[in-house]
C-alpha cells in the first residue's frame, strides 16, 4: 500500500486528493468507479510512510494510545481541526513508531477521510472499540467527549490488567528462583558432599541416594536439562496461544478455586465498562454488545455476548439475555442492575456502577490473593529446604549408629 497525490475531473470540476491505494491501477479504478477521470497521479515517497508497516511490527504501548486520545480531545475541544491537532502531536511525540502512525493519519485526513476511517487502516494499534467510539463521536458532533471517554476506558482497563498481572508476579519470581537455586545446589554443593560420603564407607539412606542421583544426572546433562526446561516453558506459552490452549485456559479460569470468582468479576467489569463507554458515546446497544464481545478474552463470555446481541436485536432485554446464560457466567448482581437501568432509562449509569463495583472487588481480591499465596510459598520453600537438609544429614546419623 502506498499514498498517492492525484488530480481528477468529475462533473466538469477539477479535484485534488491524497489517499492510500495498493497500486496505481487501484487508484484509476476507484476514480473511474466514481465517474471521474484522472489528470495526474504521483506516489508520495515518504521514507517514514513507506516504512510504516515495518514500524508496526512492534506494538505501541497502550499508555501512548491513552495519552494520544487525551491530548487530541483537549485540542479538538479547543476548536483546532483534527489535521492541525495531529501535526502538533507529531511534533510532541518522541516515539518514532507513533510518529509514523500519526503522519499516516494526517495524510489520510488531509485527503478527505474521516478520523474513524483513517484509524481503521491501523487495526493493530486502534481497536474496534476505539474506532467505533470515534465514529459515534463524529456522527454526534461530540468527538472530544468520545475521545475523553476512550482515554478513561483504556486507562481503567489498563489498571485492571496491571493489578491482575501484579498479583502473579510475586509467586512466579519465587518459583523461578527456587528452580535456579535448586539446580545450583545440585550441581555445585551436592558433589562436594558426595565425595565426603564416599570416604565414610557406609550405606547411604534412600533420600540421600535419590538426591545424589539427581545431582549426577544434572551434572552429566546440564545443558539438556536447561534446554528441556526452556522448551517446556516456550511450549507452554505457545500452547496457550493455540485455540485449544485458549479454550483450556478459559475453562480453568472459570473452574479453578480461588480464581474462578475473580475471573467472572474481571469479565463483568470489562463488559460493563465497555458498554457504558460505547452507549454514552452514542453507539447503538446491539453494536455495543458486539464490540464488547471483541474486547473480552474468555471465549465463554464472548459467545454469551454474541448470543445476547442476537436476542437484543429481536427485542429481548439485555438483562434477560445475561440472566438466562448457561453456567451463570455473569453474577446475578449484573442482570439485576441492568434490569433497573432498563426500567429507569439510566442504563449507562447502572453499567458504570457495575464496572466500578467489580473493579473494586477485583482490586481487593488481587490483594487477598497475594496475601494467601505468600504463606503457601513459604511452606513450600520450607518443605523443599527441609527435605534437602534431612537427606544430607542422614548419613551423619548412620555413621554415628555404625560407631556405636
Amino acid at each position: 500500500m502506498s499514498f498517492y497525490k492525484y488530480k481528477y475531473i468529475k462533473d466538469g470540476e477539477e479535484h485534488e486528493e491524497t489517499k492510500e491505494f495498493s497500486d496505481k491501477a487501484s487508484l484509476y479504478a476507484s476514480v473511474r468507479a466514481n465517474n471521474g477521470s484522472i489528470l495526474s497521479a504521483e506516489e508520495i515517497k515518504s521514507k517514514k510512510v513507506s516504512l510504516k508497516f515495518l514500524s508496526f511490527r512492534k506494538k505501541i504501548k497502550s499508555q501512548e494510545i491513552i495519552t494520544f486520545a487525551k491530548n487530541l480531545a483537549v485540542m479538538v475541544d479547543a476548536g483546532l481541526p483534527v489535521s492541525r491537532s495531529l501535526s502538533i502531536l507529531i511534533k510532541q511525540s518522541k516515539n518514532k513508531k507513533l510518529i509514523t502512525v500519526l503522519e499516516s493519519l494526517n495524510i489520510s485526513i488531509s485527503g478527505g477521510e474521516t478520523l474513524s476511517k483513517s484509524l481503521e487502516a491501523h487495526p493493530d494499534i486502534f481497536s474496534n472499540l476505539f474506532v467505533s467510539m470515534v465514529k459515534a463521536g463524529e456522527e454526534s458532533g461530540k468527538l472530544s467527549y468520545s475521545l475523553r471517554i476512550i482515554a478513561d476506558q483504556l486507562e481503567k482497563s489498563q489498571n485492571l490488567s496491571r493489578k491482575i498481572k501484579g498479583a502473579m508476579i510475586y509467586p512466579t519470581v519465587i518459583i523461578c528462583l527456587m528452580v535456579v537455586i535448586g539446580i545450583v545446589l545440585m550441581v555445585y554443593m551436592v558433589p562436594t558432599l558426595t565425595e565426603t560420603f564416599k570416604g565414610l564407607n557406609i550405606k547411604l539412606p534412600l533420600p540421600t541416594r535419590v538426591i545424589i542421583a539427581i545431582s549426577d544426572f544434572l551434572i552429566a546433562n546440564l545443558l539438556l536439562t536447561i534446554g528441556t526446561i526452556l522448551a517446556l516453558v516456550v511450549g507452554f506459552l505457545a500452547g496457550l496461544k493455540t485455540q485449544r490452549g485458549k479454550n483450556m485456559s478459559d475453562f480453568i479460569a472459570l473452574h479453578m478455586p480461588m480464581i474462578k470468582n475473580m475471573s467472572k468479576e474481571v469479565n463483568s467489569a470489562r463488559t460493563a465498562r465497555t458498554l457504558s463507554s460505547l452507549i454514552s458515546s452514542g453507539v447503538d446497544i446491539v453494536s455495543a454488545i458486539g464490540i464488547a464481545s471483541n474486547v473480552l478474552q474468555n471465549h465463554y463470555f464472548k459467545n454469551l455476548l454474541d448470543d445476547a446481541a442476537k436476542k437484543v436485536e429481536i427485542g429481548e432485554l439485555l438483562s434477560a439475555s445475561l440472566s438466562n446464560s448457561n453456567g451463570n457466567l455473569y453474577p446475578v448482581f449484573v442482570s439485576e442492575m441492568l434490569s433497573v437501568g432498563e426500567e429507569t432509562g439510566k442504563m449507562t449509569d447502572m453499567l458504570d456502577n457495575i464496572a466500578t463495583y467489580y473493579e473494586g472487588e477485583v482490586d481487593q481480591k488481587t490483594k487477598d490473593l497475594s496475601t494467601i499465596i505468600e504463606p503457601f510459598l513459604m511452606i513450600l520453600i520450607g518443605i523443599v529446604v527441609g527435605v534437602f537438609a534431612i537427606a544430607m544429614m542422614l548419613p551423619t546419623y548412620s555413621l554415628v549408629d555404625a560407631i556405636k
